[in-house]
Formats: C-alpha cells, sequence, structure tokens
C-alpha cells in the first residue's frame, strides 16, 4: 500500500485527488488548518473514522507556515509522495494580502522541501504550479513558454516553481511541477468567477438573487474539469523520470462566453442581470491563457474528457440541485 501526503486536501483538488488516490488503494494522509468550523465539507464522501482499523484516510492538524509541523509529519509518516496542491488560491485576493500569499504559496515548498531532505524519506514531489504565472506571455503557452507574473499570487508560485526545479537539479529528488490551467467543478470555490457565476444563475433561478456583480468580462481562460486534471498529477509521479507538465485542454473562452453559456441553460440573457464592479479588476489583468498540453498527450498519455460546454453543464446542474431546482434536458 502506497502512502501519499496531500496538502490543501479540503480544497477542490485535494479532495478529487483523495478520491482518486483511495481508489488505487493508497493511504492518505492530509493536512487540514484548525478551523472553529468544519471545514471538510468536499471530503465528507470518503471520510472514515479514523477509529476504525482499515481507515486509508488520515488528517492532520497543521498550516503550511509551520515548518517543524510539516517536518514532523514527513518524518512520522514516510509517504512515497506528497502532493504540495494547498496554497492562498485567489489571485485577486493575492493583491490585498501579498505577503501572506507569499508565504504560504511560495514558501511553503521550500519548508517541504527541506523537511524532506532533512528526514531522507525516498518519495516523489508534486508542486501545483499554475498557468498565472505565464501572466503577459502571448499565447499559447507551453513548458518553455517564458514567464511573466502579474499577481502577488503568480509570483509566489513561480517562487515555488523555481524552488522545486532546483531542488531537483541540487539534490537528485523527485520533484515535479504541474502547470495546470484554470480547471473547474461544482467544488470550486464560490468567490472564483466561474463558481460565483452558477451559483448566481442558480439562486436567480430560484427566486434569491437579482444581480450578479463581475469584473472584467473579456479575460480568456482555459478551463477544464477538475477531476480530469487531479490524474495528470497523479501520472506525473509515475514516470521514471521527473519532469515539468503543462496540463490544458488548448481551448480558451472568455468569462463573458462561461457566463452566456450558463445563463442560456435556464432560458435567461445575461446581460439582464449582470452588472459591472471596478473593485472586482485586477490592478494587473492577465489577458489570455491557453495551454499547449502535447508533452502530457505524449509522454502521460493524458487528455482531457470534458468539453467546456460539458463543464459548464455540470456546475449550472450541481447549483441548481443545490436550491432544489432541476435543470431541463434537451
Amino acid at each position: 500500500m502506497k502512502t501519499a501526503l496531500i496538502t490543501g486536501i479540503t480544497g477542490q483538488d485535494g479532495s478529487y485527488l483523495t478520491e482518486l488516490l483511495l481508489s488505487k488503494g493508497y493511504l492518505v494522509h492530509g493536512v487540514i488548518r484548525r478551523s472553529s468550523s468544519f471545514n471538510t465539507g468536499r471530503l465528507d464522501a470518503v471520510y472514515q473514522d479514523p477509529h476504525v482499523e482499515a481507515a486509508r484516510l488520515c488528517l492532520h492538524y497543521g498550516d503550511l507556515s509551520d515548518s517543524s509541523m510539516l517536518a514532523s509529519l514527513i518524518r512520522r509518516i514516510e509517504p512515497q509522495e506528497i502532493y504540495h496542491l494547498g496554497a492562498q488560491s485567489h489571485v485577486r485576493v493575492s493583491f490585498d494580502m501579498p505577503e501572506y500569499t507569499a508565504d504560504v504559496s511560495g514558501l511553503s515548498c521550500i519548508r517541504l522541501l527541506e523537511a524532506i531532505r532533512d528526514a531522507k524519506v525516498a518519495c516523489r514531489f508534486y508542486q501545483a504550479s499554475s498557468s498565472e504565472m505565464f501572466g503577459s506571455s502571448p499565447p499559447p503557452q507551453n513548458e518553455n513558454t517564458p514567464f511573466a507574473p502579474r499577481s502577488p499570487y503568480a509570483i509566489a508560485k513561480l517562487h515555488a516553481y523555481w524552488t522545486t526545479l532546483n531542488y531537483r537539479e541540487a539534490y537528485g529528488m523527485y520533484a515535479v511541477n504541474g502547470i495546470l490551467f484554470n480547471h473547474e467543478s461544482p467544488r470550486r470555490g464560490p468567490t472564483f468567477v466561474t463558481r460565483k457565476i452558477t451559483r448566481a444563475v442558480a439562486k436567480i433561478v430560484a427566486g434569491r438573487q437579482k444581480h450578479l456583480y463581475l469584473g472584467n468580462l473579456d479575460a480568456k481562460r482555459d478551463w477544464g474539469y477538475a477531476p480530469d486534471y487531479v490524474e495528470a498529477m497523479w501520472l506525473m509521479l509515475q514516470q521514471d523520470a521527473p519532469e515539468d507538465y503543462v496540463v490544458a485542454t488548448g481551448e480558451s473562452h472568455t468569462v463573458r462566453e462561461f457566463l452566456e453559456a450558463a445563463f442560456a441553460l435556464v432560458n435567461l440573457k445575461s446581460e439582464d442581470y449582470v452588472r459591472i464592479d471596478p473593485r472586482y479588476y485586477r490592478p494587473t489583468e492577465v489577458d489570455s491563457l491557453l495551454g499547449d498540453a502535447a508533452k502530457a498527450r505524449h509522454k502521460l498519455g493524458w487528455a482531457p474528457r470534458t468539453t467546456f460546454g460539458e463543464l459548464v453543464r455540470i456546475m449550472v446542474e450541481a447549483d441548481l440541485k443545490a436550491e432544489g431546482v432541476l435543470l431541463a434536458k434537451g
């Protein structure tokens, strides 16, 4: 039985990755932050009582700013694989909390890699890098595209990217960067634009919301489905040699297109409900992200299975169901 450690296990990607690893027979450990309220809702479907002897999901309180805790945990559980997904991952919020974002999204990578090195644990390390690192570099973007970050979040992720590459080269560690383009699902946080849209559609249909306030509708993104993308994470750690990979659909859409597709599913026009609020604009915008995942297709045998239209429908249906409304078929 392989043992894996996941940071950010309570997030969208962490929960889907947990399900994938459990289905493959792994023993999964996850780091969660202490909170006065439950924050493990995304794991409810796979939660296992720790008092049960055969439980294969173990959660540990900790924080990515606490190097001693991370080092102690790694020494204790000796994982064969570590998936570092935890971060302050909201780009717009990173402008309001740049120092915190740098610490949690950037320096945490060093803390984990140093803990692995100090414990002399033979494990494979995955760093969740981001397409936001490409910033203003023109699309399409692949593993050879120059980085041009446009936010504190992207800068922090770039720090972690180079740290991972350096530890691979300096110490011979199996450490890889997964440069994932935007990936969404019904588990996406409600403040991210795609989920903000689909939740608003459901609440408007249910009569619980009148308007949706958004920022830049012309930003272009390469949107995929999160469960498809966590498979790529796992595949990266199963290769003979560590390499970095872009994971994307190769298809770009504007926020406006996502918006119109979501409202069209319920036979409404987005312009009747959407209002622009300048507070949601970023000080520096990333205009266009479009990933070229040819390397992942060739070396990992990975390809996205979910189309843009299917993704929008999955998310709208889930939020309508949460509001007690069924989406008409057809």
